[in-house]
């Protein structure tokens, strides 16, 4: 499954409108585990996105992802920004040589994890990119196996990230970047289903 520049500007579309309907959600998550800002960090990173889509009309799959990957660096605050603007520069740098979803999706991950030093099992935004791009990988992701990521983990313990301060205290909560990964992985769904 290849990524168009229809289909990377309607998965941001997409992703952009579930953030801003979801952005207390996201912060409410992030209150007991973080610093409860995950989701407006994430709505103001992303209406940038969607300005800078509009003003410079990127016109290649590689162009989006990296002008994806300096708003998001440059507008959202916390772990969030970097670990999304890695992986969305990461995935650019992939998309010169191939427009494969799968692949792309590897390379941010890789990028992720460089970047944040977590693996999976760690209660990160890994614990969804990784089931995410092994099933990319096969061709058989579904909307099932992304939620069942994210909802894996809420009985972990945080071993990475501010949600590794609280201990023990962080199980029966959502990692509020897995749930935004969650939606991120959704609106991909829906764009090359569309």
């Amino acid at each position: 499954m290849n990524l168009t520049e229809t289909t990377t500007k309607e998965w941001l579309k997409n992703f952009n409108t579930i953030i801003q309907e979801k952005k207390e959600y996201l912060s409410e998550l992030d209150t007991p585990i973080g610093d409860g800002d995950h989701g407006n960090n994430m709505a103001r990173g992303m209406t940038a996105v969607m300005e800078s889509l509009e003003q410079k009309s990127p016109e290649t799959v590689q162009d989006i992802l990296k002008l994806v990957a300096m708003s998001l660096i440059s507008k959202v605050g916390g772990a969030s920004g970097p670990l999304y603007g890695t992986a969305f520069l990461e995935m650019s740098k992939a998309a010169g040589e191939s427009s494969d979803i799968a692949s792309l999706v590897l390379a941010g991950l890789a990028g992720i994890k460089k970047r944040g030093g977590a693996v999976l099992g760690d209660k990160t935004m890994v614990d969804v990119w990784e089931p995410v791009s092994a099933s990319l990988t096969h061709g058989n992701l579904t909307e099932e196996i992304i939620q069942v990521s994210v909802e894996s983990t809420k009985d972990l313990v945080a071993k990475k990230g501010r949600a590794s301060y609280v201990g023990e205290r962080a199980i029966g909560h959502l990692d509020p970047g897995a749930v935004s990964s969650g939606y991120l992985f959704d609106s991909l769904l829906k764009a090359v289903q569309s």
